[in-house]
């Protein structure tokens, strides 16, 4: 069974298509307008083994909030709506990634219940045309809408940069151990409550 959607999220700030295939190759295809997010979001498909493909246009000419959180909404909803139910699946995913001098960690548990910490002291305000700030507006947004629960922190790090895009990393591979199925549980859903 395929384990593939695709989303339309559409509001006066931000206009977004968005294509996800959990089990895929790592391809994709990202046009956010702004240049360095679509860098991570293609990280998150590299390292997740996930084939995606996003179209946004948002009000950049106010500021990125919009596009970057909305992004987030309907990432989250696409792994929701793709997962199906459930059934079979681990659940919850954790990985470390070094990046040089950087080491970020991520946790997630697909299990029903949104929340969010990030935990990054990141020095610069931008990193290319990326917002910093914002990075935690996107997990968040994905968070809500995945209803998962979503952990990132940056342990240390020098380069801004490496410090971002190792997040980026780690949650691609956390989410991608969370979302995988395991053969001997095909049909079991992965909570004694019976309900994710």
């Amino acid at each position: 069974m395929s384990r593939a959607t695709a989303i339309h999220r559409k509001t006066t700030e931000t206009d977004i298509r968005l294509r996800l295939a959990l089990d895929g190759r790592g391809k994709s295809k990202i046009s956010t307008g702004i240049r360095f997010f679509d860098h991570m979001l293609d990280l998150v498909a590299r390292h997740g083994a996930f084939d995606l493909t996003i179209s946004a246009k948002g009000d950049l000419d106010v500021d990125q909030h919009h596009t970057v959180e909305d992004i987030g909404i309907a990432l989250g909803e696409a792994v929701q709506k793709a997962l199906g139910s459930k059934k079979g699946i681990l659940r919850a995913g954790y990985f470390l990634m070094p990046m040089d001098e950087t080491l970020a960690a991520a946790a997630i548990d697909i299990g029903g219940r949104p929340h969010c910490v990030v935990h990054a002291k990141i020095k610069a305000d931008r990193v290319g045309d990326f917002t910093v700030e914002l990075l935690e507006d996107f997990f968040q947004g994905f968070a809500q809408s995945a209803r998962a629960n979503v952990h990132l922190r940056c342990l240390y790090g020098r380069s801004s940069h490496h410090q971002v895009e190792a997040l980026f990393k780690a949650f691609a591979r956390a989410l991608r151990f969370a979302v995988s199925r395991d053969r001997r549980l095909k049909n079991v859903l992965p909570s004694t409550k019976e309900l994710l």
